[in-house]
């Protein structure tokens, strides 16, 4: 069962996705979690997603993923677990909020919110790591091995 969880090839391209990725990812989380790079924290953030309407419960599992699942990302740990769950993160993201603003990210400040192209480009990243795991200098494969 932890062979194919955690198994995958050494394929660098894969590590420079999956890190890249993390990277992200973490930043995001570490603003809603810590209050770091201009975020409001925990307290704060869970503040913002309940006036949006989102129960605590969710809040506290978008937060939980960004922060963990970037970690788990950057080091390689539990790659397709957390790659699900970022691919879930945006699939909310998408249907609940961005999906009526279009495709395009709002670059110029012309539409009323961000589009969806980006929360694509997350997805196929998620899934490329989804179906390959963590490729080259990941956690996963020095337990896998």
């Amino acid at each position: 069962m932890v062979k194919r969880l955690m198994g995958t090839s050494n394929d660098v391209s894969i590590t420079i996705l999956r890190v890249i990725l993390g990277v992200v990812f973490f930043a995001h989380g570490a603003q809603k979690m810590l209050g770091w790079f201009g975020g409001f924290g925990f307290h704060g953030t869970m503040g913002a997603f309940a006036q949006m309407g989102m129960p605590a419960a969710l809040a506290l599992l978008v937060i939980c993923t960004e922060f963990f699942g970037g970690l788990g990302l950057i080091v390689g740990l539990l790659t397709r677990i957390a790659s699900l769950g970022i691919a879930g993160l945006m699939v909310g993201a998408i249907f609940m909020v961005h999906l009526h603003n279009g495709f395009f990210m709002n670059w110029m400040g012309t539409q009323k919110g961000e589009g969806i192209e980006y929360h694509l480009l997350v997805l196929a990243m998620a899934a490329a790591l989804l179906l390959r795991g963590g490729g080259a200098c990941s956690l996963d494969r020095a337990i896998a091995d």
